[in-house]
């Protein structure tokens, strides 16, 4: 089965090593961060009637619900590491219809506290291994293979509730002009910058993007591209001026030299192999054109999408406008940069009014 547009938007390595629904091997992939797993634990440690829901869940995962390669991945490393915990502290647990709530309830405990093996992850980090666990229960109900959802009776440990971080308007045109506009690099690093912070787009929809997703670029009215979010769902979103003039320095003047290298990448992005760039290559050059201006500690490719979400509801967009070109499945997701905004007046006000304080 060809699901190639399933893992759009996966970084090189991972494409390398073919579909996602090549046999899925249940390895310990430790806490989400990427850390490379630190004990001997297999599949072949785990009950054979575990190992196969959890194969099921993810075959489901890509196949009917179309996630990307990278999301799959995660929760592969997050199932294998519960499939872990169970075989290990409760071997009677042959089948999901022997699992418990209070099993859940230990494995969250256990990934809070960590062990040898594992540092202790964070609530946030927590509450993402907890939503791969409930995902799983969830899927068993539907299947028949469970009665009952034990998981959702597990509540995730709450995180701090964190304001994104954006930077100002005149920080932001620092960083765009940060890249040497003479090599094909940095037309390559501006075009990217400029389109990060003109689409909002994730660091891995603007590496996925093809050259087909620019179609709309000139249109005689409005600018748009096509960008594939989660989910591989699609959305338009609009493209101001100078990021249009980027793209076409970079198309025209750098892309040419890039591509003669490879053989015929669709990738708007190339690499020096001609080749579509990965995520690290993208991160790379946000971080360099970040150095640049000397604020490399501050910015991220996620800061100017921060940015590009508080600028506009600064300027008066409307909430579900913004929510749309972000691509957020909940406006409630969205709402968390209108207390940026709040906390951007309250800032002006208490420095600016002569009877603040």
């Amino acid at each position: 089965m060809d699901l190639a547009a399933a893992a759009r938007g996966v970084n090189d390595s991972l494409e390398s090593h073919g579909p996602i629904t090549e046999p899925l091997p249940i390895v310990d992939g430790g806490p989400r961060a990427g850390a490379a797993p630190s004990d001997s634990t297999t599949e072949a440690e785990a009950a054979p009637e575990l190992r196969r829901a959890v194969a099921r869940y993810l075959d489901h995962l890509v196949v009917e619900r179309g996630l990307a390669a990278n999301t799959v991945s995660a929760y592969r490393r997050d199932l294998a590491r519960y499939l872990q915990h169970l075989t290990a502290t409760a071997a009677h647990v042959r089948v999901p219809r022997d699992i418990t709530a209070d099993h859940v309830r230990a494995f969250v405990r256990s990934i809070r506290e960590g062990d040898a093996a594992h540092p202790a992850l964070s609530a946030r980090s927590s509450a993402r291994v907890l939503a791969a666990v409930r995902g799983a229960h969830a899927f068993w109900v539907t299947e028949s293979s469970v009665d009952t959802d034990v998981a959702s009776r597990v509540s995730p440990p709450m995180p701090p509730q964190r304001l994104p971080k954006a930077i100002g308007v005149t920080e932001v045109e620092n960083l765009l002009a940060a890249p040497d506009p003479d090599t094909p690099a940095g037309l390559r690093a501006r075009a990217f910058l400029e389109l990060l912070y003109a689409t909002g787009a994730r660091i891995s929809e603007a590496v996925a993007l093809d050259v087909d997703d620019l179609a709309g670029l000139h249109d005689e009215d409005l600018a748009l591209i096509r960008v594939t979010g989660k989910g591989a769902k699609q959305r338009l979103v609009p493209v101001g001026s100078f990021a249009v003039a980027a793209l076409d320095r970079y198309l025209v003047r750098a892309r040419p030299e890039l591509a003669r290298h490879g053989r015929g990448s669709p990738a708007v992005f190339l690499n020096a192999r001609g080749t579509r760039i990965s995520r690290q290559t993208a991160w790379n050059m946000v971080k360099d054109a970040a150095r640049t201006i000397h604020q490399e500690e501050r910015i991220t490719p996620h800061t100017l999408r921060h940015s590009f979400a508080t600028h506009l509801l600064e300027g008066g967009a409307d909430l579900r406008v913004v929510q749309e070109l972000l691509g957020h499945a909940s406006l409630a997701t969205t709402q968390i940069y209108t207390r940026v905004s709040v906390e951007s007046l309250r800032e002006v006000y208490a420095t600016s009014h002569p009877r603040a304080r």
